[in-house]
């Protein structure tokens, strides 16, 4: 029997996207564990594996609400996109607030957290522009009415 290897469904936008992000910001995540770990020792670790979790979780929120508003019409995504922005703004400062204010720089090590999280910001969206970039996306555009 000959029978043909089975072709991968292809994937979605989101999961494209997804993917093209992750690997840079795991690469770049791994690499300043490594490095804080050494230079600033386990509160240098714990600092940049908090940025890592931090950095991942915020924009994998973004990841899913893009996909949960695939079929809104665009007021409602528009809305969407501005009540999960403001509430991981929100988030983001209320967590930013309870790690200076309850934890000590003996435990978590400021700096390598602060450098460690824009590095990863750096590294996911220039993964997603990216994979953005290769997508066939067509958009629609509006009809011309000068054409009749």
């Amino acid at each position: 029997m000959n029978q043909q290897p089975r072709k991968k469904p292809p994937l979605s936008n989101e999961a494209q996207l997804l993917q093209g992000a992750l690997i840079p910001t795991f690469i770049v995540g791994v690499i300043s564990i490594i490095i804080f770990s050494i230079v600033k020792g386990i509160s240098g670790f714990t600092g940049a594996l908090l940025a890592q979790a931090v950095v991942l979780i915020y924009f994998l929120v973004h990841i899913f609400v893009s996909k949960i508003s695939r079929n809104l019409d665009p007021m409602s995504t528009m809305a969407l996109a501005m009540f999960s922005y403001f509430a991981k703004f929100l988030l983001l400062g209320a967590f930013l607030w309870v790690l200076t204010k309850y934890t000590s720089r003996a435990s978590i090590d400021r700096t390598s957290f602060g450098i460690s999280a824009i590095a990863l910001t750096f590294a996911w969206l220039g993964g997603e522009i990216a994979s953005y970039l290769k997508l066939k996306t067509h958009l629609p555009l509006p009809h011309d009415p000068r054409t009749n």
